[in-house]
């Protein structure tokens, strides 16, 4: 009887013990949400749009292009590999977020890829080229907003609007277009 009663004891506790961890997990991920080291986007390094590709002084008025190269040559934007990123860093340093450039360095020395969180993405049953977006003349803040304004873009950035069919298929009309189903659902 003394070793039942044992053995439900040492269960309960390790039970309890189980939900308290879980308790503390719990609230060390509602404290990560809130600190400065998480963003609402998820992202791993808060890249600052604004900055690199702003107009204002102090900012870098870099084109989309420069980091999203294979946009005007693929279906997708791309994202920049890391060693561009490193090539103007190594001899730039990060002044208004150096935190955020040593994330990027600390990735670079590991030899390890920067978890980017996708921001924007079409439904699997949609076909978005960018290239041929780019060569009909559309500007990349027609779909994604004023980026060069933006400090981190977040998932569902208000700028953006969570683009659907509808949307799309208004914008071929007002350039032109072909509205065809097979344009874009092949």
């Amino acid at each position: 009887m003394k070793k039942h009663w044992l053995i439900g004891g040492t269960a309960g506790v390790l039970a309890l013990a189980g939900l308290a961890f879980m308790r503390v997990q719990d609230a060390q991920q509602a404290a990560n949400a809130e600190s400065p080291d998480t963003y609402p986007s998820g992202q791993p390094i808060a890249f600052p749009h604004n900055i690199h590709a702003g107009s204002q002084p102090g900012q870098n008025r870099m084109d989309c292009m420069y980091c999203h190269f294979s946009a005007e040559r693929s279906v997708d934007a791309g994202l920049p590999p890391m060693s561009l990123c490193v090539g103007c860093h190594q001899v730039i340093p990060g002044t208004t977020n150096p935190q955020e450039v040593q994330k990027l360095m600390d990735y670079w020395k590991r030899k390890e890829p920067i978890p980017w969180v996708r921001i924007y993405k079409v439904a699997d049953h949609v076909h978005y080229p960018h290239a041929r977006h780019i060569k009909a003349g559309l500007q990349c803040q027609q779909c994604h907003g004023q980026v060069q304004e933006m400090t981190v873009i977040n998932k569902i950035d208000p700028a953006w609007g969570g683009h659907n069919m509808g949307w799309c298929i208004s914008c071929h009309r007002e350039k032109g277009a072909s509205t065809d189903c097979a344009v874009c659902h092949y």
